[in-house]
């Protein structure tokens, strides 16, 4: 890979250090040629640190440290990413990321309707909600709309109309989002799952 350590005159370059599951920033360092030689090397990130004047290894005093995964370089050779895997906190103040978020997973829209789901699930009086009066009605009601969905998509499977296949996996996912709700538990538990088997 070709690194255009000289474009600034210091010899450094950024590099954005993202979790390599959640894909969340964590951190924004720099490396010289040595840092990113000593990151390939030891599949440990490494940067230079302009504070110190020298290569400094992220979790060589705490133990926190960044596993590389990938790295890679923009379109301008002169900007780095670097997916890790992160042992503990990565911030030095003891937060998961430099911007004080918490590295938890999230699933984009999924995510967000999960929120209104559970907005819903707390807010069950409100009369002209449909996730609402599923809540009110209790488990089984509920669990068997996920029933009657998954029946649906199984039926649109056979046939050769992919609006109706998609429109009954859509109401099938958003059914089985609120079952996870009304168990207490979030998409992420089944990634989770998932990822254990793997």
């Amino acid at each position: 890979m070709e690194i255009n350590f000289n474009k600034n005159n210091d010899g450094l370059v950024p590099a954005i250090i993202q979790d390599a599951d959640t894909k969340n920033v964590l951190m924004l360092g720099y490396m010289n040629e040595a840092a990113y030689e000593k990151t390939m090397a030891t599949e440990k990130v490494t940067f230079y640190s302009r504070t110190k004047q020298r290569l400094w290894t992220k979790g060589e005093e705490s133990g926190h440290f960044l596993k590389l995964v990938d790295i890679q370089n923009d379109c301008d050779t002169d900007t780095l990413l670097l997916t890790v895997h992160p042992v503990g906190p990565t911030c030095h103040e003891g937060t998961d990321t430099c911007w004080g978020q918490e590295n938890t997973q999230t699933f984009g829209f999924l995510s967000t309707l999960e929120q209104t789901i559970q907005d819903r699930k707390d807010n069950q009086d409100d009369e002209q909600s449909y996730v609402a009066s599923l809540f009110r009605k209790g488990m089984n009601k509920i669990a068997q709309k996920v029933g009657e969905e998954a029946v649906e998509v199984v039926i649109e499977a056979k046939d050769d109309n992919e609006k109706l296949f998609l429109d009954e996996s859509a109401d099938l996912l958003f059914h089985y989002l609120i079952l996870l709700k009304a168990k207490g538990y979030s998409l992420n538990d089944v990634v989770e799952v998932l990822k254990s088997r793997g």
